[in-house]
């Protein structure tokens, strides 16, 4: 896979047709990935991601928040992608969910670029188990791994000043996490 450490937070060109429209479900298959400029439908992933051979389900939403470390009073968030690697990276990352949990049912991971307003969810990721360990290892194994690998840069913008925040992201191959 192609070395996405040092790349700028420059989207690839964007595709009207998958970016800029609402993320729908699949139509089949137990796995929902996206990449959308629109809102995130987390109530609709959060109704999905059910199954009736499921006990457990987990969702985990990131909403844009008014502070970060050392940054209080944020009033903006934006976020870019390098787009042609993102679908691929939150599938690496559902294959290796899958195989560390093997009864996992259904995978949701979807994530917004563009501006987010605060408490707005910035990314959604949802598993469902037949037990709550695996469900909840899943979802942070999810989350934690997709900030690690996926080419998308966040910038805030605070009472004192604006940033890409590119000093915190080292992004890295899936199976290094």
């Amino acid at each position: 896979m192609e070395d996405l450490s040092t790349k700028s937070p420059v989207p690839a060109p964007t595709d009207p047709e998958t970016v800029h429209k609402p993320l729908e479900p699949p139509v089949s298959g137990d796995t929902w990935l996206g990449l959308s400029s629109s809102p995130l439908p987390v109530q609709e992933a959060s109704q999905w991601v059910v199954d009736p051979s499921c006990g457990a389900v987990v969702v985990f939403t990131g909403t844009a928040r008014d502070h970060s470390s050392g940054r209080d009073g944020v009033t903006r968030l934006e976020y870019e992608a390098y787009e042609s690697q993102v679908v691929p990276r939150l599938s690496e990352i559902v294959d290796r969910a899958r195989e560390r949990w093997p009864d996992l049912a259904r995978i949701v991971l979807l994530h917004r670029i563009g501006e987010v307003p605060l408490t707005e969810a910035a990314v959604v990721v949802a598993v469902s188990s037949p037990h709550r360990g695996e469900a909840f290892e899943a979802a942070r194994f999810g989350i934690d791994t997709l900030k690690a690998t996926v080419p998308i840069w966040k910038r805030e913008d605070w009472s004192e000043g604006s940033s890409w925040g590119l000093e915190a992201q080292h992004i890295v191959d899936v199976g290094d996490v």
